[in-house]
Order: C-alpha cells, then structure tokens, then sequence
C-alpha cells in the first residue's frame, strides 16, 4: 500500500505536471487578458514541457533510457542539454516580445537549474521531483507571499515517495529541494523581483 501511494504521488506530482501548472498559472496572472495568457501559455509550454516530454516519449519507446523519469543518472545529461538549449530558445523569444518580467525570470531560473543539475549530475544525482516543485513553491512564495507558500505541503510528500520507491536517497531530494529554491532566489532577486506585489 505505501508503495502504491508513493508511486500514485511521484506520477500525480511528477516535474512535467507541476512545471506546467505553474507556467499556466503564471501566463495568466502576469497578464490582464485572457489571450495573452493563453499566448504566454502555449509559448512556455511549447518550448519547455512539451518538447522534452515527447522527446522522452520517443526514447523510451526506442529504449534508449529506462523510463521518463530517468532513474538511470547517465541518462539525464542528454536531457539536461536539450531542456537547456529549449529554455534558452524561450529565453530569447521572451526578450524579444517584451514579455512579463516573472516568465522571463521563470525561465532563466529553469536554464539556470538546469546548467548546474548537468554538472552535478557527472558525478550525483538529483531529485528532480522535489527541485522542480521546490522552484515552483519558490517562484509562488516570491511573487504571492503567504498564499504562494502554502504549494509547500506537497514538497513534503514528493520527497517521500521518491525515497519510498527507493528512486532517491534523503540527501538527494533535499538536495534538490535547496538548490532549486536557492536559484530561483537568486535570479528573482537579480530581476528586481523579491518582495513584488501579488498583483502584476
């Protein structure tokens, strides 16, 4: 029964899902109209989540890696570089059509991440379960203060079903966790974004 729900809660809560509710999520607040979150929406998604998950797909089906969650550490780099490379094509697009400063910020915490998980991963592996949901509860806590922070409940329980399934060790979900906010911190706070008011 525990393992049922830990992999219930790792699939439910997986970084595909959590990344694009909080890109959703963040298009249509940072915009008054409807059509232009819908615009920021399908452009974040279509150069971050989508690509990679199909890429995923495709490598899974082909066997070249285990699973979509890439359990095997010597597999993530590939994808590491490919999400790096997506997020820095975003990247340039955003600056060019003026977008919101919080997508823009967003995403050069994601590329930031990303260039320092592929390093570390040469040599550990780290959770990207709880990093991709720690950065989002970070980005939320930042830009909406209290009622963001409450997304940290489920950081929690991410951490636990990635150790109960025996994907990840205690230090490495924390691990995760802590990097992940920290730059996300970091970038907000290099954006003139830390203590932004809720409404934008």
């Amino acid at each position: 029964m525990k393992r049922q729900l830990a992999l219930f809660t790792s699939v439910i809560l997986n970084p595909f899902l959590v990344g694009l509710a909080v890109l959703v999520f963040l298009s249509f607040q940072s915009t008054s109209s409807i059509g232009d979150g819908l615009k920021w929406s399908l452009l974040l998604v279509g150069f971050t989540v989508l690509p990679i998950f199909l890429v995923l797909i495709y490598l899974v089906h082909k066997d070249k890696v285990d699973d979509i969650f890439l359990r095997v550490r010597k597999q993530r780099n590939q994808i590491y570089l490919l999400t790096s490379l997506c997020a820095i094509a975003c990247c340039a697009i955003l600056f060019s059509l003026n977008a919101p400063q919080v997508l823009f910020a967003t995403m050069v915490s994601l590329l930031s991440s990303m260039l320092v998980f592929m390093l570390i991963n040469f040599i550990w592996k780290i959770s990207l379960h709880t990093a991709f949901a720690a950065g989002s509860v970070t980005v939320l806590a930042i830009m909406y203060g209290a009622t963001g922070a409450l997304a940290a409940v489920l950081v929690p329980p991410i951490a636990w079903s990635r150790i109960e399934l025996k994907y990840h060790s205690l230090t490495q979900t924390v691990a995760g966790a802590l990097i992940s906010a920290f730059i996300v911190t970091v970038v907000f706070h290099l954006f003139g974004l830390i203590g932004e008011a809720a409404a934008l």
